[in-house]
């Protein structure tokens, strides 16, 4: 849903950081690292001590690297496939430092078993959601679709997260946890689903194929 709004980031809010690293020889992969290294110590350091709108503004300092490394490349003219991978893969690192540091916060100050199970079980099975998908595309299938997109993830408990702290009202985060995991719950079965249809009709169209023919 939010990616919608990828064009605007990119093309009007972000453009000038994207000329700035551009024209200072920063390369689309080392701002992704900063990002990523931004946005685990944000939720890792400030998460853990209760300090939860402290982190939010910490992590939205660096989340939207995301969109930046990606615009750079494409203002470069570079296609890397090594920076697909890395982009990827520190997606995922990203991700859990956000929803680990929340697990962190309700193991200690926010003193609830309950919602560091939640918090957890985001984790995992946003991780999830995001392998179905590359799986499936590295099987030549498609895993597209479902309710929790990772935007939506990230924006979502970032936002509400930062809206509890500024009111007083930590109701907005706890449920935007089970929202979030009814979602990602949600997308995996959903994913599964879909991958299996095309495998199955994939599977028996090479028996077939494989058949000897009638005499």
């Amino acid at each position: 849903m939010l990616e919608r709004f990828r064009g605007f980031w990119q093309g009007v809010v972000l453009m000038p950081f994207v000329r700035f690293f551009i024209r200072h020889g920063i390369s689309p992969d080392t701002v992704t690292f900063v990002g990523t290294v931004g946005v685990s110590t944000g939720a890792l350091v400030f998460f853990p001590r209760g300090e939860l709108l402290a982190g939010v503004l910490f992590v939205t300092a660096f989340v939207f690297s995301d969109l930046v490394d990606g615009k750079m490349a494409r203002e470069l003219g570079r296609s890397s496939t090594f920076g697909a991978f890395w982009d990827s893969t520190l997606d995922r690192i990203g991700d859990g430092a956000i929803f680990g540091g929340l697990a962190l916060y309700f193991a200690g100050p926010g003193d609830s078993t309950l919602y560091l199970c939640l918090s957890v079980y985001c984790l995992v099975m946003g991780s999830v959601t995001s392998y179905a998908r590359a799986k499936a595309e590295s099987l030549g299938l498609d895993a597209r679709g479902g309710l929790a997109e990772r935007a939506d993830r990230l924006v979502s408990i970032l936002v509400m997260t930062g809206l509890g702290a500024i009111f007083g009202l930590p109701i907005l985060m706890l449920v935007t946890l089970w929202a979030l995991a009814l979602a990602n719950t949600y997308t995996v079965v959903f994913r599964v689903l879909k991958v299996r249809r095309q495998a199955v009709a994939a599977d028996a169209a090479r028996d077939a194929a494989a058949a000897p023919a009638a005499p």
